[in-house]
């Protein structure tokens, strides 16, 4: 087997420790030497110095969990890193050390048999921590809103179905007011803004309980921890809008796409970069995402085709814009989607909804042009000779014949 890198090194990473192998190759003849040295600044920057005398020029290493992150920072801009999968460089079973993976995974380097990994530059990564975090900030705030909900339904206060937010200018002002004490039915609906989806009766009966000093103290618990992550949310919104700034125009194009908000589309550009030529071809980025079904054939069969997990933030974000962009009407998207819908249900119609919108955002970034919606017709005049033949074949199984002219 060709050997494309002579002087390489893999590395075997680790929270504490990182065990480094150098594999140098002259002619028929291969060394490996190894180093193991801890995880500190000052003992990669040693790493850094022993890599560089042996004269490597490619340094491959796992991801495992945040471990490779500063062994990147620190080897970075010295040598042609490569980032590994775990789940594509499996060691052979019965040879599990420290030193036989780091020997492994360099002499998989050595013949270019590994696939680098996904790895955006730094501004991108920042960005995505930042979309990240606000992201599990806003399931916390869910979360703590579920557990009031429980709290309310125990106190036998049946708010939440007077009251279509409880977090609302109405919700929390109730809420507070029962805090406080409150329990009479008319003064809590006295307290309500606006226009509500009940009756004063329908409230005044969903607002009589039995409110105890426990249920005060769990609803203000809850109500202290939303409000503090509603600040730490502001905040984080507003580094974020200065962190967005060279990606202003990548955002505006993907907003023009139906179903995707603002908000997603921090996400996508978080998440896949705005520089497309790390992607091949637009399947390759759906692939990565984990839009597509999974090679599983074995004699000629088919065995699965379920989808992998692929990229969990992205998909989430990319599944919640496809159902958006279906309830669009006259769209492509919505065509599509009903017309997979009646044949293989509407969880594989959506992920394929979601896949075309990826496949979308793909030429949109690489070309910097606005979406162009092929119309709800697109599909029907691409496949009208399959269509006729298909409704002859369903006239001929009910016994009828048929002559076709063009009309």
């Amino acid at each position: 087997m060709e050997v494309l890198y002579p002087r390489c090194a893999g590395i075997d990473v680790h929270s504490e420790s990182v065990t480094a192998c150098v594999r140098v190759a002259s002619g028929q003849e291969v060394t490996h030497e190894h180093r193991t040295v801890s995880t500190t600044t000052r003992g990669l920057l040693d790493l850094v110095d022993w890599l560089t005398t042996a004269g490597c020029t490619h340094v491959a290493m796992e991801a495992t969990g945040v471990y490779w992150k500063p062994v990147w920072h620190v080897l970075e801009g010295a040598f042609t890193l490569v980032l590994a999968n775990a789940m594509h460089i499996r060691n052979v079973p019965g040879r599990k050390s420290d030193m036989n993976d780091a020997t492994w995974i360099a002499d998989l380097l050595a013949h270019g048999l590994i696939r680098s990994s996904f790895v955006p530059p730094a501004p991108i990564q920042e960005l995505r921590d930042l979309t990240r975090t606000r992201k599990q900030l806003v399931r916390e705030i869910a979360r703590h809103t579920l557990r009031i909900q429980k709290t309310l339904e125990d106190a036998n206060l049946k708010l939440t179905r007077v009251v279509s937010d409880i977090l609302g200018t109405s919700g929390r002002t109730i809420l507070r007011a029962l805090v406080a004490g409150e329990t009479d039915p008319a003064r809590l609906a006295d307290l309500t803004k606006g226009r509500l989806k009940a009756s004063r009766p329908q409230l005044l009966d969903a607002l009589h309980g039995r409110v105890t000093a426990h249920h005060r103290f769990m609803i203000q618990l809850h109500l202290t921890q939303i409000e503090a992550l509603e600040a730490a949310l502001h905040d984080l919104e507003a580094h974020l809008g200065d962190t967005l700034a060279p990606f202003r125009a990548a955002i505006s194009l993907l907003t023009t796409m139906p179903g995707l908000s603002d908000t997603a589309a921090r996400v996508l550009v978080a998440e896949i970069g705005i520089d497309m030529s790390r992607f091949p071809t637009a399947g390759h980025l759906v692939s990565w995402a984990g839009l597509c079904p999974r090679l599983d054939e074995s004699a000629g069969k088919r065995r699965a085709t379920r989808i992998r997990h692929g990229a969990p933030w992205l998909k989430t974000t990319l599944v919640q814009s496809a159902w958006g962009a279906t309830r669009k009407k006259g769209s492509y998207l919505q065509a599509q989607f009903l017309r997979l819908k009646s044949r293989r249900g509407p969880k594989k119609a959506i992920i394929a909804v979601a896949a075309s919108m990826l496949t979308a955002v793909y030429f949109m970034l690489r070309d910097g042009v606005e979406y162009h919606d092929l119309g709800p017709q697109h599909l029907a005049q691409r496949d009208k000779a399959q269509i006729a033949k298909r409704l002859l074949q369903r006239l001929r199984d009910l016994g009828l014949n048929v002559e076709v002219t063009a009309a």
